[in-house]
């Protein structure tokens, strides 16, 4: 993973000051709140509904055992001792005092952290694959084109009021674990026949109160290109997005309204100026940035382990997490150890302190020190050695995170909702658990298989119920919390928005009707077919017929 320098370091240094030195003007009355708003959002600091909530930068999802119990400290020491793992692979402290702050940013530049856009309209973290460099099915790493476009777009003088966030994904694997189809910029690392790596370039990829599927901008894009490329889709968006509205003002809309050939010779011909000139990376920067990724030379495994053979067969739940939980290496000696974060009675992506420390504690004793979070709110252990799986079960067990659920229905996304969030229609945490309390055998969430739910408490979608095999949305109906129903969507290569079935439920009859969806699949289904591939072979139709027939 990339390591700060003196450099990095004097700048954390110096905007943790100049932030301090704010929120000092903000709590004397020498700024009012409007003054003060772009100047905290640039640091990740919202006023929510019932308190101050600061969204932390995991630069595509990686961070160190070190640093996952620094974040743990603070969430002990100015939250509640929580902290909520979101789905750009960042992590949230809900219950902040504003004068706090500042202690906090200092905690974290001591952690070699920050804050920075993390929020406002600007480039947002840039999310990746959470497998990256540790699987075997990726053209090359991309978290080194992650770190690049991070240096690249921090604090950049040009982008740091664009007309809306903006979302940038980076994955190289034969399976696209970053969902780039639903970003600004999906960035697709391919090689070319003649053996050349490049990018296959998305744009106008959204959810939101218009969900849109990125479209394909160039098949391949040289990577000596990329920061001139990308630069030249900005500025184009900078002038030409709709800041007269803030429902058309995404990248999504303008491409969809100039019609992406437009937009193509738009960007092409801003490209132009700048291709090939200082824009570009030097050589020897991105040299040097690349060293930070070299594999690790990993210590021989015992692929024949008789501890692993023995437990196998005895347990059952340990062999549902290990079919589940442990993904593939691309050592066979080892493994990707996916930790679910969701559990009956706990809020999905919610993580205590002490439960951060023990991860820590775990990914320094099994793996190597390093931890990933994941887009659907989980945490992911690299390098584990597959001899050692039954010991990170057992370690997991001691805080009840040893739950085969990544994949199942109880794996859902779910974003605050109206308990935390004042852009919330509805709840979505109590629901959540409403429906896994319908599905509370582990055994028929086994039997069902993959399928994705997610929850989004309004209409901005933070729960990425578009992209989700069953998405719910809440929404207000006279003043009473209803949830939308939607079924076929996807997040992968095939991206794919989900269609709303029809009228809304109460809270207390989505759990039936998801039950009612789930049981025509499984009454309905191939041999070894999935929720997601039923839906497309059935049709969503069919599904709508059966739910609202139950209704």
């Amino acid at each position: 993973m990339y390591k700060y320098d003196t450099i990095d370091r004097d700048f954390l240094d110096r905007r943790s000051a100049q932030f301090r030195d704010q929120v000092a003007r903000r709590l004397s009355g020498e700024l009012s709140e409007d003054e003060f708003k772009p100047l905290r959002l640039q640091n990740g600091l919202y006023l929510q509904l019932h308190a101050y909530m600061l969204r932390v930068a995991i630069p595509y999802g990686v961070l160190s055992s070190r640093q996952l119990r620094g974040l743990a400290s603070i969430a002990r020491d100015f939250d509640r001792g929580f902290g909520h793992f979101t789905t750009r692979q960042n992590i949230q402290f809900n219950w902040i005092k504003l004068v706090e702050t500042p202690d906090i940013l200092d905690r974290l530049a001591e952690l070699d952290m920050h804050a920075i856009q993390t929020s406002g309209n600007c480039i947002r973290n840039v999310t990746s694959d959470p497998l990256a460099g540790a699987t075997d099915d990726e053209v090359e790493n991309p978290m080194v084109w992650c770190e690049v476009i991070r240096q690249w777009s921090t604090l950049h003088p040009e982008f740091a009021f664009l007309p809306r966030k903006f979302k940038i994904a980076v994955s190289a694997g034969a399976e696209d674990r970053a969902a780039t189809g639903f970003h600004d910029i999906g960035l697709r690392l391919v090689k070319a026949r003649s053996g050349e790596v490049g990018f296959r370039v998305l744009v106008g990829g959204g959810q939101g109160r218009t969900p849109r599927v990125a479209q394909q901008l160039t098949p391949f894009l040289p990577k000596k290109n990329l920061l001139s490329y990308l630069e030249a889709i900005l500025r184009v968006y900078n002038v030409a997005g709709r800041r007269d509205n803030i429902y058309k003002v995404r990248l999504k809309i303008l491409v969809e309204a100039m019609g992406i050939e437009a937009f193509s010779d738009a960007v092409n011909m801003e490209w132009v100026g700048i291709r090939d000139s200082v824009v570009e990376l030097p050589l020897e920067e991105f040299e040097r940035i690349q060293r930070h990724f070299a594999r690790d030379t990993l210590p021989p495994a015992d692929l024949t382990s008789e501890i692993l053979e023995a437990y196998c067969g005895k347990g059952h739940a340990f062999e549902r997490w290990m079919r589940h939980n442990v993904l593939p290496h691309y050592d066979p000696g080892y493994a990707n150890v996916c930790i679910s974060i969701k559990a009956l009675g706990r809020p999905p992506g919610d993580a205590s302190a002490s439960e951060m420390e023990r991860i820590a504690d775990l990914a320094d004793r099994y793996g190597m020190g390093e931890i990933r979070f994941t887009y659907s709110q989980n945490v992911v252990i690299p390098h584990v050695r597959r001899d050692q799986l039954i010991r990170v079960f057992e370690g997991l067990g001691d805080i009840g995170l040893n739950g085969g659920e990544n994949g199942l229905i109880g794996d859902m996304i779910v974003c605050p909702g109206l308990d935390y969030c004042n852009l919330a229609n509805a709840r979505s945490l109590p629901l959540a658990d409403r429906i896994f309390q319908h599905f509370a055998d582990a055994g028929l969430r086994d039997e069902i298989g993959k399928i994705r739910l997610n929850i989004s408490g309004c209409i901005n979608a933070c729960g990425h119920h578009h992209a989700a095999d069953i998405g719910i949305l809440g929404v207000n109906k006279k003043g009473v919390e209803n949830y939308q129903i939607s079924l076929g969507g996807r997040a992968g290569e095939d991206a794919a928005v989900g269609r709303i079935l029809g009228p809304s439920f109460d809270e207390h009859r989505v759990p039936d009707a998801v039950a009612a969806i789930v049981g025509l699949y499984l009454h309905r289904r191939k041999p070894d077919e999935t929720f997601g591939d039923a839906v497309v072979r059935l049709g969503v139709d069919v599904f709508k017929r059966e739910l609202y027939a139950a209704a």
